[in-house]
């Protein structure tokens, strides 16, 4: 017996050696690892910096921060505006900036470079990660949390229901819900002039619009005792998601690394107000979508009898995609998770744009009454005692063009777009720049991974396009020839040679849309209704999204003074 305990003690010892020398061997492994990837991330960040060497001689101003560069001054909400049109004063059409850590940026308003970024060489330049993660977490994989050939199938299948054959089906809805927009604010009015809060009403009347044309669903919001928590979200939503843009940049590896329920727990208790609004915001949109997809499936599966009885009557837009995408091939099908993304990305993407530039243009009229009233004969004129008009009378009313072009130049509700490059590529200017060291440069060397942000203002306001005036807002310079310059310029927009709308693949699918929505609300609100500016300072906060507010509120309102065409002011 003792001869087998002998025999035992040195097998345990082996045992306990070896696991010691490979618990050492794997302590070498993981040191190797680590050593060995951080002179991989060094030789790529020092790499990354050599190559972006070349941007080091474009001028530019200072950061006043080591840390996150000019970011705090690019998405600032209340002094960003003397930011953006400080640099296209001081520094031009191409201006270097500076991102976290100092890792330059382009700011770009050069037409021909623009061309570049956003036509010829779209899958070079895309939108950046923390844009696609964004997008992706917020409303799921629609058009604007996707990219290359995905992207490209999805506006395939969505491109036809925004065509203009089918905006001619939407005439009926709008004036329908216009016309209860209308009503509502005469009879707030009816008793003599009024302040009224705006804002609240082209949200509410933007979302019924979407609602109705672009879903088959009513939010039932245009009235004055709705209170819907959905309008209410998603005219939250960009206020809340804008500060955060700065720390954006985190958001892939949160998404690479990080499993989705450690996530959705954190997002939920994180000691951080304004993600847990946009968390909560994010999971009622997607509730809502869900809904309106599921009772827009029903029906379509009960026949052509239940859809006649639905909203749109099958001519909405959602309808129109479901049906069309039942019928399409395998690889072209959207899947569930797709078709929710449309939905939130439609939304959002309507709503809030075009709420914006509809509150800007009456906010504009308010200040021009002169404006007003010729627009107001104009339309009054082209009704001829009817209460509506159809679609080519509102696209054929010279003023009114002239009002909602003007202002989507001069005041966009974009003001600007990032973009990143996924390869080195060089930048061709259609102006040459004076480089820091004197020289002159036509076009700029840019590294794989350099972020790019393009002023969609820095265009639309261009003096070497638009002439000496083009920073005012003068709806008659659309009545005559524009200048020779607009047209040499050639800008790479899909609307009115301006960038408002964007261009190349990633243009705005839904322009007219929002076009024919804008008309059709002024056309039905100022015949009967006039709006006056009040006391109240109106400011215009910089956001994702343009938004006025009063005040040092963050949320979106405009007071405004209304009254009956027949009244006076005077409030």
């Amino acid at each position: 017996m003792r001869q087998v305990h002998r025999n035992r003690e040195p097998t345990v010892l082996s045992l306990s050696s070896q696991g010691a020398v490979r618990f050492i061997m794997f302590l070498l492994a993981v040191y190797v690892a680590i050593t060995a990837s951080s002179f991989l991330f060094m030789w790529k960040l020092v790499r990354q910096r050599i190559r972006q060497l070349p941007l080091r001689k474009i001028p530019g101003p200072p950061p006043l921060s080591f840390l996150k560069g000019h970011l705090p001054q690019i998405f600032g909400r209340e002094d960003g505006w003397e930011f953006h049109t400080g640099i296209l004063e001081k520094f031009g059409t191409v201006v270097r900036l500076c991102g976290w850590g100092g890792d330059p940026l382009l700011y770009v308003s050069d037409p021909k470079a623009i061309h570049n970024i956003i036509v010829k060489d779209q899958y070079i330049y895309e939108e950046t990660s923390d844009f696609i993660a964004s997008n992706l977490l917020n409303f799921g994989p629609g058009l604007l949390g996707t990219l290359g050939e995905h992207h490209r199938q999805q506006r395939k299948l969505l491109n036809p229901i925004f065509s203009i054959n089918h905006m001619r089906y939407m005439i009926p809805i709008f004036q329908t819900v216009c016309s209860q927009l209308r009503d509502q604010l005469v009879e707030k009015v009816k008793n003599g002039p009024k302040e009224v809060e705006v804002v609240h009403w082209m949200t509410a009347t933007a979302l019924e619009l979407v609602g109705q044309a672009g879903l088959g669903y009513s939010f039932e919001c245009v009235n004055e005792t709705s209170g819907n928590e959905f309008a209410s979200t998603v005219k939250n939503l960009v206020p809340t998601l804008f500060p955060l843009k700065v720390y954006r940049v985190f958001l892939p590896w949160i998404v690479a690394y990080v499993p989705r329920p450690v996530r959705a727990f954190a997002a939920r208790h994180v000691p951080w107000k304004a993600v847990r609004s946009v968390v909560s915001m994010v999971d009622t949109l997607h509730k809502m979508s869900m809904k309106i997809v599921s009772e827009k499936r029903m029906a379509l599966l009960k026949g052509d009898e239940a859809v006649l009885h639905q909203i749109g009557e099958g001519r909405d837009i959602l309808s129109v995609l479901l049906k069309a995408n039942m019928s399409a091939s395998e690889e072209d099908r959207l899947s569930e998770e797709e078709l929710l993304g449309q939905m939130n990305t439609l939304l959002f993407a309507a709503m809030d744009t075009t709420s914006s530039a509809l509150s800007r243009i009456i906010c504009k009229l308010a200040e021009h009454q002169d404006v007003q009233d010729k627009l107001r004969d104009e339309i009054v004129k082209a009704l001829e005692g009817s209460n509506t008009l159809d679609y080519d009378t509102v696209h054929n009313l010279p003023y009114l063009d002239a009002v909602c072009r003007e202002t989507l130049r001069v005041n966009p509700p974009v003001s600007f777009v990032a973009r990143t490059t996924r390869k080195d590529v060089v930048l061709p200017l259609g102006t040459p720049i004076a480089a820091t060291d004197g020289s002159k440069m036509s076009e700029i060397p840019i590294a794989e991974n350099t972020g790019i942000i393009i002023s969609i203002i820095g265009v639309n306001r261009s003096i070497a396009i638009w002439g000496a005036d083009a920073a005012e807002w003068k709806p008659e310079r659309w009545l005559s020839p524009l200048p020779q310059s607009v047209a040499d310029a050639h800008v790479p927009g899909v609307y009115s040679n301006t960038m408002t709308f964007l261009g190349g693949g990633r243009a705005c699918i839904g322009f007219k849309f929002s076009q024919l929505e804008m008309k059709v609300v002024l056309a039905t609100l100022l015949p009967v209704l006039r709006f006056h500016l009040t006391d109240t300072k109106i400011h215009w906060k910089l956001s994702s999204i343009v938004y006025p507010s009063v005040g040092t509120s963050k949320k979106p309102t405009m007071p405004l003074e209304i009254s009956l065409v027949s009244e006076k002011s005077g409030l």
